[in-house]
């Protein structure tokens, strides 16, 4: 019984994946909510990406893009790119190894900016030491996306003031 729930639940995503990345072809843009944890702390679960359209001639080291795979997407960090083959290797900022190469193909487009809250900011190219550090430890110990992401959904609930009537 949960093996259909889980077909019905991929063919779900699948179908979401292929209209959001058709969305973005035609349009040029797209606004997605993040559900993982794979950039921290560059991106948190629950913020949402604005995306543009870009290319493999588009991108540069340092970028954060979009890429789609097996009917999925990945927002990940250019870490290089070879012109003789015309691909890119990409890594999470929170991952411990680069993803397999990425293919032009594959390539759907770059985060123009991150929206956090009320605010809107654009990825920067590079961490701040800091963040080097907080995504060292998010590479090697769970616990610590764990308990930092769960600290991150109590400060945004904070932030959130109740209507009084």
């Amino acid at each position: 019984m949960n093996s259909s729930r889980d077909a019905a639940g991929s063919n779900l995503s699948a179908l979401k994946c292929d209209l959001a990345g058709e969305v973005l072809r035609c349009s040029g843009s797209l606004r997605l909510g993040v559900t993982g944890w794979s950039m921290l702390p560059t991106i948190w679960p629950g913020d949402s990406l604005l995306i543009e359209r870009a290319g493999w001639k588009d991108v540069r080291m340092g970028d954060v893009v979009l890429f789609g795979r097996d009917h999925r997407f990945f927002v990940h960090r250019v870490i290089a790119k070879s012109a003789s083959a015309g691909v890119i290797l990409t890594q999470g900022d929170g991952m411990p190894r680069p993803d397999l190469v990425v293919k032009g193909s594959e390539l759907l487009g770059r985060v123009s900016f991150i929206l956090r809250g009320r605010r809107r900011f654009e990825p920067r190219r590079s961490l701040h030491f800091y963040e080097r550090i907080i995504a060292g430890l998010v590479c090697r110990f769970y616990w610590t996306a764990r308990i930092l992401v769960e600290l991150h959904v109590i400060g945004q609930q904070e932030r959130v003031v109740p209507c009084q009537n």
